[in-house]
């Protein structure tokens, strides 16, 4: 089993989140410890609440969620605003002390792969400091194709591990022909693993199979 991974997504608002707690229920049910993390959120964000919901780790919101930012901006942005600089010896200070009290450690990023964390260093870069391995979470719709293998080929360009993709439907009806050829796709364009790919309202089957991929 992998000891950390970070969740990351073609675009904002891809179902990360979602993703990333089902996921930590889903190691919880296999009897895993699992510790999860958002180092960085901005607006009213409800992300690290629903992931320690879901991971039922009990640690301190504070140590999931050091840093939060108040304008519902890219992190350097809303930083910004407040006269603030991202320090990032608090988020590895945090993640390292989840490191030690967990047996794998969820990470969920802010936005995709490039957002700033505050000038010159972006999620990508706090990846390779944390040496962690990237989930990314694409949305299942026209397009996808592209934003999948447009933030594999970044990954790899950065010398980054890509565990492998998760195609999220996150919106009801049925699939069109493209959503239903899109995983394949992006497998054959982008080279890289479909960890799965999520129905609208998928069932825990679903995130089970995920974790054991990632065994």
């Amino acid at each position: 089993m992998i000891r950390s991974l970070l969740v990351t997504g073609t675009d904002t608002h891809v179902g990360k989140t979602f993703v990333a707690a089902g996921l930590a229920a889903a190691l919880r049910r296999r009897g895993v410890d699992v510790g999860v993390m958002k180092p960085v959120a901005t607006g009213r964000s409800e992300d690290a609440r629903i992931l320690m919901t879901a991971s039922k780790s009990g640690d301190p919101l504070d140590l999931v969620n050091p840093i939060h930012l108040r304008a519902p901006l890219s992190p350097h942005l809303a930083a910004r605003l407040e006269g603030r600089r991202v320090d990032l010896r608090v988020i590895e200070r945090a993640y390292k002390a989840l490191l030690a009290r967990h047996e794998v450690v969820i990470v969920e990023g802010a936005g995709g792969l490039l957002v700033p964390i505050r000038d010159g260093f972006t999620f990508a870069d706090l990846a390779k400091r944390l040496r962690l391995p990237l989930v990314i979470v694409a949305r299942d719709a026209l397009g996808t194709i592209n934003h999948a293998s447009l933030t594999v080929e970044a990954a790899r360009a950065r010398g980054l591990e890509i565990l492998g993709v998760v195609v999220n439907r996150s919106r009801p009806g049925r699939p069109d022909l493209a959503e239903r050829l899109n995983p394949r796709a992006i497998a054959k364009a982008a080279r890289v693993e479909v960890l799965g790919s999520l129905s609208w309202r998928p069932g825990r089957g679903a995130f089970d199979a995920i974790a054991r991929a990632l065994a």
